[in-house]
């Protein structure tokens, strides 16, 4: 891969990482209710995800997908029932009046275990089939024909790691500086309906698109 090409490729992923979407948003969230060390355990389960993606899709799973749609339509709804129940739970969050510092869990319950943290986070980032698609179509704009495709998805894929694991930390650190503004239960509760509103419309678009 020449160098203004990949430049070009950073450049691009830089701006789509940047845009908020689930992986993103629970990050945020995740950094608001647990600290920053509960949010960078849901940023190792997102981005495991993301690479278990875009391998994935640099492996051929997307053509296969693609070449069954009743397997792929399965995966997509199921993955879009998945975003609409975490938005339904983040809707339903309990925030005691007499708890402004409480956790926004569900209940007031305990922070999770690491393993559960990182386990929602990976599903959250690995629901969505759309995501291959995209890689399919998005790495091999950048491909050199002239040198081995190999050695090049492993440059894209490191690449687009790094970018978005930066991101996740950008949005971790958002949280952090909501977290203050958000001790008053009201706004607890209106930052839980917010949340859990988007994820809803995050599922709905997934189950709603015809790709």
């Amino acid at each position: 891969m020449a160098w203004h090409t990949w430049w070009l490729f950073a450049g691009t992923v830089f701006v789509i990482s940047a845009s908020p979407g689930p992986n993103m948003l629970h990050v945020m969230t995740r950094s608001i209710e647990w600290g920053l060390t509960g949010s960078v355990l849901a940023m190792i389960g997102c981005f495991t995800a993301v690479v278990c993606l875009l391998a994935a899709s640099a492996a051929g799973l997307t053509a296969l997908l693609l070449a069954l749609p009743a397997a792929f339509t399965v995966l997509k709804l199921a993955g879009a029932a998945y975003l609409i129940w975490l938005g339904y739970k983040a809707w339903m969050a309990r925030v005691a009046d007499d708890e402004p510092d409480g956790a926004l869990a569900p209940g007031g319950a305990g922070r999770p275990s690491p393993a559960r943290l990182m386990g929602t986070a990976f599903t959250i980032g690995i629901s969505n089939p759309k995501a291959l698609v995209f890689a399919a179509a998005f790495l091999p704009l950048f491909l050199d024909p002239a040198r081995p495709k190999l050695g090049q998805f492993g440059v894209m894929i490191a690449t687009f790691s790094v970018i978005e694991f930066a991101w996740y930390f950008t949005y971790a650190l958002g949280g952090r500086g909501l977290a203050s503004w958000l001790r008053l239960p009201a706004r607890r509760r209106l930052f839980n309906r917010v949340t859990g509103g988007v994820f809803v419309v995050f599922g709905l678009v997934m189950a709603g698109s015809r790709v």
